[in-house]
């Protein structure tokens, strides 16, 4: 469990450096507080389409992520972040992502600050 919320802190601070970095992506919010509930919310989503959805997308596109040695695992990022930020406007929370450009930029930023916070976190394995 504890795991669990350490890799959805270090989402959620990831999901932040995007909104603050990219100009695309956009987190609305009355106060701080109801803004923080919602990064919080949002990298759950995040989290849970990228538990289900992403190793299904990975190994049906499994012959063009060998043919680019890897690369289009940014365009499935960017496809991750896309679908969070549909799902976030489904359950009505104040978070987008405009268009493909800003989710590739997004999901490599994500990527990069998620490692890095991850590698600093505590592990429980």
């Amino acid at each position: 469990m504890t795991n669990f919320l350490i890799k959805t802190v270090a989402n959620a601070a990831a999901l932040l450096v995007a909104v603050w970095l990219i100009a695309g992506i956009t987190l609305t919010g009355e106060d701080t507080g109801r803004q923080a509930l919602t990064l919080v919310l949002v990298a759950l989503i995040f989290g849970l389409v990228n538990f289900v959805v992403k190793p299904v997308v990975k190994l049906l596109s499994l012959p063009v992520l060998i043919l680019t040695l890897g690369l289009f695992t940014l365009v499935i990022n960017a496809l991750m972040l896309l679908l969070t930020s549909w799902l976030a406007d489904v359950v009505d929370l104040s978070f987008h992502v405009d268009g493909f450009w800003a989710a590739l930029l997004g999901g490599l930023i994500i990527s990069i600050v998620s490692w890095a916070l991850n590698m600093i976190l505590p592990d429980d394995d």
